[in-house]
């Protein structure tokens, strides 16, 4: 069987409403439970919140203010990137290829926004260990 085939034998396992020992989990969390996405399962992103971009990012690539290339020793600070809100910001992650992001929103180790793919902007997160420079335009 293809491995994402519907299969009927599996249509009962987990019944509305919970059912024979599944707890039940209400919209908004309920009974102590949090909710996911925040919000109570508006959507993600946040539905009414950041869009992306109307526009693609800057045709060029921004040169790394670091030189060497070779790897950072400190983590990127928060704080830091949080004056790129809004704004194209092009990252170099300590592993894989560099790419254009938009952020709408810092937190203590993490920044959310759109990443460009090359054709469209995606809702993406990365963790700010994982970035190794950044560069708002």
């Amino acid at each position: 069987m293809y491995p994402y085939q519907y299969d009927p034998r599996f249509q009962n396992l987990f019944p509305p409403g919970g059912g024979q020992g599944f707890p039940s989990f209400p919209p908004g969390g309920g009974q102590g439970f949090p909710s996911f996405p925040p919000g109570g399962g508006q959507g993600f992103p946040p539905q009414g919140g950041a869009q992306p971009p109307s526009s693609p990012p800057p045709a060029f690539t921004p040169a790394p203010k670091l030189g060497s290339g070779g790897p950072s020793l400190y983590a990127v600070d928060p704080g830091a990137i949080s004056g790129c809100l809004y704004r194209y910001t092009y990252i170099w992650p300590r592993n894989g290829r560099p790419y254009w992001f938009y952020p709408t929103f810092v937190g203590r180790r993490s920044v959310a926004g759109y990443r460009w793919t090359g054709s469209f902007w995606v809702y993406a997160g990365v963790d700010v260990n994982q970035i190794r420079e950044f560069q708002c335009v």
